[in-house]
């Protein structure tokens, strides 16, 4: 079973680029319970997980660690070359410990740098390629939506977080 995430970045999540606040910590919370209610209770015992995640900040940079941390094997989604030229020297160093970590396997989804469309692409290609969308959406437009968006018109399965609630949405 393959398991992706989309979400949001800092900016809606309180700024916390280092993904150790209150906030963060329930969504880490929360986003393990899914995976274990996968593992546990819907999985045949000879199949194994892979998790998905599209590299940026916040929700992704977070669902990597979680895949580190519980020693699942996941792929970096890379949107484009360069996805993280513009960022924080302390965000650079996550990303790039993340994608040497043995757990990583690596997949650019496209071979150009940055332009308005790549990240809608990394997307797509992530909701093709997974079992379970979890998606991290308190309900506003952007990525996050347009992926929750496209994953619904095909009828992948979605398992909501509203990082503004304490209730998890089906």
């Amino acid at each position: 079973m393959k398991i992706a995430i989309t979400g949001h970045r800092p900016n809606k999540l309180g700024n916390d680029y280092d993904l150790t606040s209150p906030l963060m910590l329930k969504i880490k919370s929360r986003i393990h319970k899914v995976i274990d209610h996968h593992i546990m209770n819907l999985l045949p015992s000879d199949e194994d997980v892979t998790l998905i995640t599209g590299m940026a900040l916040g929700i992704d940079t977070l669902f990597a660690k979680i895949a580190i941390e519980s020693k699942l094997p996941f792929i970096a989604a890379i949107p484009c070359i360069g996805q993280e030229k513009m960022w924080p020297d302390k965000s650079k160093d996550v990303y790039r410990s993340i994608l040497a970590n043995p757990f990583c396997k690596r997949h650019l989804v496209s071979e150009t740098g940055y332009d308005n469309s790549v990240m809608q692409k990394r997307n797509i290609w992530m909701v093709d390629n997974c079992d379970l969308l979890i998606a991290v959406w308190d309900g506003t437009s952007g990525g996050t939506a347009n992926c929750v968006k496209y994953a619904e018109s095909i009828g992948k399965e979605i398992t909501r977080i509203n990082p503004k609630s304490d209730e998890k949405s089906l």
